[in-house]
């Protein structure tokens, strides 16, 4: 379990969740032409794709039960979790031990399995899927292309809260006024007096898939992370088509909260990275190659130099 686990795990109540589910079947049309080949979810972040960023979120959580639901062509992300004897057989002759501790480590993270979902039709379908492998129990939901810091976490706080509850529990960041269009927004309320210790949390009154800006409840955007209850499931079924043609697993959730489950948000503040545009992409890239101790000090000194070149006389030219 994860050392950041808030001092809200004393009041936990019920069992908290060691399941973590993945939706990875999208196209990723963003990023062709080069997923056309390579799943979104394998594009490295300095050196190691995103998807492991997420596992090792999970993992450092207390979760060791990862299923991707993916989709044609994605094969290859059950593969980086899988054994290499050849590649690894190489490095331990070479002497390289730093790098085979690396390979050998993916394998290491968690337990993981796969559901393939014949066609992408929303978040809330592709969730559907995951019934047979959690049964009743709580689970995570993770979006594949976004992740937290490593020293300012936020799943297990949400994990010691569902625990709490029983109920829902969300991730929200504030987003401008002109975005809320692009986002599930929740109208909000202050939470129950026995949730003080927590931090940062709302007790949810309401959820909307995509609002117009003049129709937004407030500037609460749900993101990646969501800690849900077996109960989901029947939720979804009952779910009709929403924004797109899609069953979406915010209307599932709304229905739930119209029936009396808790629902509860935790408002993160720290540092997210948003890979599922290019723009966050390489702005993950950057963050994460500057932090980089082996990486960092000399990228630093190249970037200054970069970016004062284009500030300068021929770059503005």
């Amino acid at each position: 379990m994860s050392e950041h686990t808030p001092k809200a795990q004393a009041n936990v109540r019920g069992p908290r969740a060691t399941k973590a589910v993945i939706p990875a079947a999208g196209l990723a049309t963003r990023f062709l032409p080069a997923t056309k080949a390579v799943p979104k979810e394998l594009l490295p972040v300095v050196d190691r794709p995103v998807l492991q960023y997420i596992v090792e979120e999970a993992s450092r959580s207390g979760i060791n039960d990862v299923l991707l639901i993916t989709g044609r062509g994605k094969t290859s992300m059950v593969d980086h979790f899988d054994r290499q004897p050849y590649l690894e057989a190489r490095l331990e002759a070479k002497g390289d031990m730093e790098r085979l501790a690396a390979v050998r480590g993916t394998s290491e993270l968690a337990e993981i399995y796969t559901c393939r979902q014949g066609e992408p039709l929303g978040l809330g379908h592709a969730v559907s899927y995951a019934e047979s492998h959690v049964g009743d129990a709580p689970f995570a939901v993770l979006l594949g292309d976004e992740f937290t810091a490593e020293d300012d976490p936020l799943l297990p706080q949400m994990l010691d809260l569902q625990a709490r509850t029983g109920g829902i529990v969300l991730a929200f960041i504030e987003v401008p006024d002109d975005e809320v269009n692009r986002y599930g927004i929740a109208s909000v309320e202050s939470a129950e007096p026995d949730l003080a210790d927590v931090d940062n949390v709302v007790r949810v009154t309401g959820l909307v898939e995509k609002p117009a800006r003049d129709q937004a409840p407030s500037n609460l955007a749900v993101v990646g992370r969501y800690v849900l209850p077996g109960t989901i499931f029947e939720a979804i079924k009952r779910t009709k088509p929403g924004s797109g043609g899609e069953i979406q697993l915010t209307d599932a959730m709304a229905l739930l909260l119209t029936e009396g489950t808790p629902v509860h948000g935790i408002v993160y503040r720290g540092v997210r990275y948003d890979t599922g545009m290019p723009l966050g992409y390489l702005q993950a890239v950057v963050q994460l190659a500057s932090q980089r101790t082996d990486l960092g000090p000399a990228f630093k000194e190249w970037l200054k130099a970069f970016v004062a070149e284009l500030d300068g006389p021929a770059g503005a030219a």
